[in-house]
């Protein structure tokens, strides 16, 4: 499966110097660039370019640059120019008006080629002198909102010219509040070592924190000619539970999980594939992100409060409110300490084995998988995975419910919309379904219900209702349709949804 492809500097030039600031399709490697997108897109694959806020003086944008005065400037007002890594350059002044439009149109022309995202780099910025001047102050005055400003300048340029289409924007540099621009931040060129994996988990969890819930790493790592498979492994499983999947790497060993030996491209397809089926639970994390600021990736402590040693536990975490993840961030590794929080029963995503809470544990390790663990009574909405976002829909769904006996009551949503139009809750359009459980006197009920938008139409839902850890055959099942497996301790229950009225479920044990 595959969603977007990222272009990197290639796309504007032959040479990764003297070509950045071109801001157009070279020629002779990509003759047609709108059919290449549309073709892409006919398979369900978006196109997201790189770009960059400097304009080299060997770049074909250079004179229009300074004609148009767009660029930062020195004390005698003319444009400030300085040697970085990429060649002699200018940098876009995106604190005054013009440059602000200028760049803007640049995006503007490849939205209308169909590009579905923007990838944002060097915007510390990378290189920034310190007398070089800004509309608004100096370059040490403005250095650290670059990168901020930069992702508003997107953001508002799709609220006017794109209304009905969410921008994707991706950048490597912003500030506090940047997530109010949808800005989609990650850690940058980190090590391909178990060095540069060990330390991701913290970032994300750090970064969540102060409000930028989309912090992630590039899978795989970037820098370094490092080929270790075992390495790539466990961070693309570690990726299924951080908020942005997407692989990228220096070009000396390639990102992508099909240049890799069989084994280890299995392996890489089983997490992808995860992925997709995770993604009704996952983007109903987006949801609470969106309305109330919780992280995607939350601290032990989230669950644990009163526990001040989890205030420093980085090595296991919360994806969402009901999955425990405990990545492997060492080499070798057979089996590794797990920490359950007290408050609840654990049960094994890929076994279903129950762990009691309140235990650190040494769990051992598996190749297909890292510790990955479901809090009792919670459900876990999955589809089959698809080959890409194109094809999501909730027509039919697996809705698991982790049964567990000491819990009497749980409670649990799942939010869905389009996934396109802009502040789709905001105009009630969008369906939350709510999933209650209820277990006294050996009988289980489950209740599911749907509070649509006032602008919402209705589908009718088959749900395969899936509940584990259920030891002994039902002796009644409200529903006539009921499969009871006993050598996994499921029970399977077909369920259909034609209005949203609610739907309850009775089970007698």
């Amino acid at each position: 499966p595959v969603d977007a492809i990222n272009l990197d500097l290639f796309w504007f030039g032959k040479e990764m110097k003297g070509t950045m600031g071109n801001f157009e399709f070279e020629k002779d490697s990509f003759p047609n660039p709108k059919k290449m997108i549309a073709d892409l897109k006919e398979k369900g694959v978006k196109t997201i370019l790189i770009t960059e806020p400097f304009v080299l003086t060997t770049s074909k944008k250079w004179d229009e640059a300074v004609e148009k005065n767009i660029l930062g400037l020195n004390d005698k007002g003319e444009p400030y120019t300085y040697d970085f890594y990429f060649g002699n350059t200018g940098i876009i002044d995106i604190f005054k008006p013009e440059g602000k439009q200028w760049f803007w149109d640049i995006y503007k022309k490849f939205a209308g080629y169909g590009v579905a995202g923007w990838w944002g780099d060097l915007g510390e910025p990378e290189v920034h002198p310190s007398d070089l001047l800004h509309a608004t102050g100096t370059a040490d005055e403005v250095h650290n909102i670059y990168g901020h400003n930069w992702a508003k300048l997107v953001f508002e340029g799709y609220q006017k010219d794109f209304p009905t289409q969410r921008p994707f924007i991706l950048m490597r540099a912003g500030y506090s509040g940047s997530q109010h621009y949808g800005m989609i931040p990650w850690s940058g060129d980190v090590n391909r070592t178990w060095g540069g994996l060990q330390s991701q988990p913290e970032i994300a969890l750090q970064m969540g924190m102060q409000g930028m819930g989309y912090m992630h790493s590039d899978l795989g790592g970037f820098a370094g000619a490092n080929l270790d498979d075992e390495l790539y492994t466990r961070w693309l499983q570690y990726g299924v539970f951080q908020p942005i999947y997407r692989p990228h790497a220096q070009e000396e060993v390639p990102s992508e999980p099909v240049f890799r030996e069989p084994i280890t491209k299995g392996l890489a397809k089983k997490s992808i594939e995860l992925r997709y089926s995770l993604l009704p639970y996952n983007y109903t994390l987006a949801f609470e992100n969106n309305q109330k600021g919780i992280p995607l990736m939350r601290p032990l402590f989230f669950e644990e409060l009163s526990n001040n040693e989890l205030f420093t536990n980085d090595k296991i975490y919360l994806w969402g409110n009901n999955i425990l993840v405990s990545p492997v961030v060492k080499a070798g590794l057979s089996v590794q300490d797990v920490y359950f929080p007290s408050n609840s029963n654990w049960f094994n995503f890929y076994t279903d084995k129950k762990v009691e809470g309140g235990k650190t544990l040494s769990i051992q390790l598996v190749e297909e998988s890292i510790p990955t663990y479901v809090k009792g009574g919670s459900f876990i909405p999955m589809i089959q995975s698809i080959q890409n976002t194109t094809q999501y829909n909730l027509n039919t769904f697996d809705l698991h419910f982790y049964f567990d006996e000491t819990v009497k009551e749980s409670e649990d949503m799942l939010y869905n919309d389009d996934g396109e139009t802009p502040n789709a809750f905001e105009k009630g359009l969008y369906e939350i379904m709510t999933f209650e459980s209820e277990f006294e006197n050996n009988k289980l009920c489950i209740e599911i219900e749907s509070e649509l938008g006032e602008n919402y139409q209705f589908s009718s839902k088959e749900i395969n209702l899936i509940i584990h850890n259920i030891s002994n055959k039902p002796r009644k099942v409200s529903s006539a349709n009921f499969t009871w497996n006993a050598k996994t301790s499921t029970l399977v229950i077909p369920v259909s949804i034609h209005n949203s009225k609610e739907k309850s479920i009775k089970i007698k044990f």
